[in-house]
C-alpha cells in the first residue's frame, strides 16, 4: 500500500503521530532527494527518541517522475508498505506525487494521503480574507510572456490568488504587482512554522518600497487580494469603449492581457480586439 505523508514545512513538530507510525515501519520510501529525507528521518528519530527500521530509498522528482513511474513494480506497491514524502510540505501541491496516484488508481493499488503542513493553507487562513475560493498558482514562470500572462490573471482573478515566490525573485514579484495596481492588498509571508516566521499585509506599493532596499531571505508565500474588492472588473470592450489613441490602449490592454503593447496596438490597428 502507498501513504502520502506531508513532511513538516520548518517546525518538526507539526508531523503526526499517524505519520510517524507509517515511517517507522515503511519499508520502501519514495522522496524527491533521498539526502533531505535521511536527514529528516534522523532529526525526528533524535526529536521523538524513537527509531526506525532499515528502508530503501528512492529519488522521485519532477525531473525523472515519468521515468520512475513508468518502470515501478505493482507488486511493490500492492505488497510492501511504501511512502512518498515531499521535502516539505503536502504532496501533489506543487511538488511531485499527482502522477504516482494516478499510477495507483489506474492499476487498483491502495493508497491513502495523510493530512498535514501546507504552506498554501497555512497563509490563507493567516491573510484574513474572507473569500471561501481562491486560486492557487504556485510559482510563476521566472520570465518573459508566460510571467506576465500569470501575473494577469492573478490581479484579474475575482477570487484571492495564492503564489509561492523564491527569496531572489520577491522584490521583482512586488514591483510587477505595484506596477499592475500600487493600492491592491497584499499578504506576505515567509518561513511559515519556522523561528523567524514573518508577514506583512499592505498595498502593493507599501510592501515594495518598505522590502526593496532590505535584504529577502526564505520561501515566500504570497496572498493576493481579488479584484472584485477594488470594484467592477474592467475588461477588453471596456478599454476599446475609452476615447483614446491606439497607442494609449494598447499600454492598458497590455496589462490586462499579459501581450506586449506592441502586440496589443497590432491588435488594434487590424480591428482585431474589436469583438
Amino acid at each position: 500500500m502507498l501513504s502520502l505523508i506531508p513532511s513538516p514545512i520548518g517546525n518538526l513538530e507539526d508531523i503526526s503521530f499517524r505519520a510517524l507510525e507509517l515511517l517507522k515501519t515503511a519499508e520502501f520510501i519514495f522522496c524527491e532527494d533521498t539526502r533531505v529525507c535521511k536527514r529528516l528521518l534522523h532529526l525526528l528519530s533524535q526529536k521523538f527518541n524513537m527509531q526506525f527500521q532499515e528502508k530503501i530509498f528512492k529519488s522521485l522528482h519532477s525531473h525523472n517522475e515519468k521515468e520512475v513511474i513508468s518502470s515501478l513494480d505493482i507488486a511493490l506497491l500492492k505488497e510492501k508498505s511504501v511512502l512518498y514524502l515531499s521535502d516539505a510540505g503536502m504532496p501533489c501541491i506543487s511538488d511531485p506525487g499527482a502522477l504516482l496516484v494516478d499510477f495507483c488508481i489506474k492499476n487498483k493499488i491502495s493508497y491513502q494521503v495523510l493530512p498535514g503542513a501546507s504552506a498554501l493553507l497555512c497563509a490563507y487562513a493567516m491573510s484574513g480574507f474572507s473569500q471561501s475560493q481562491f486560486t492557487f498558482f504556485g510559482f510563476f514562470e521566472h520570465k518573459g510572456k508566460q510571467r506576465a500572462n500569470m501575473l494577469s490573471k492573478a490581479m484579474q482573478n475575482d477570487v484571492v490568488s495564492i503564489v509561492y515566490e523564491a527569496p531572489h525573485r520577491l522584490i521583482k514579484l512586488l514591483k510587477e504587482l505595484r506596477d499592475f495596481d500600487k493600492d491592491r492588498i497584499i499578504f506576505l509571508v515567509k518561513e511559515l512554522s519556522k523561528m523567524y516566521e514573518k508577514s506583512y499585509k499592505a498595498s502593493a506599493n507599501e510592501l515594495y518600497e518598505n522590502l526593496k532596499n532590505t535584504q529577502i531571505k526564505g520561501e515566500w508565500v504570497v496572498v493576493i487580494e481579488d479584484v472584485k474588492s477594488k470594484g467592477e472588473q474592467i475588461n477588453i470592450q471596456d478599454i476599446n469603449a475609452l476615447e483614446l489613441s491606439n497607442k494609449q490602449k494598447a499600454k492598458l490592454l497590455s496589462k490586462l492581457t499579459g501581450l506586449s503593447i506592441k502586440e496589443e496596438y497590432n491588435k488594434l490597428n487590424q480591428g482585431e480586439n474589436k469583438c
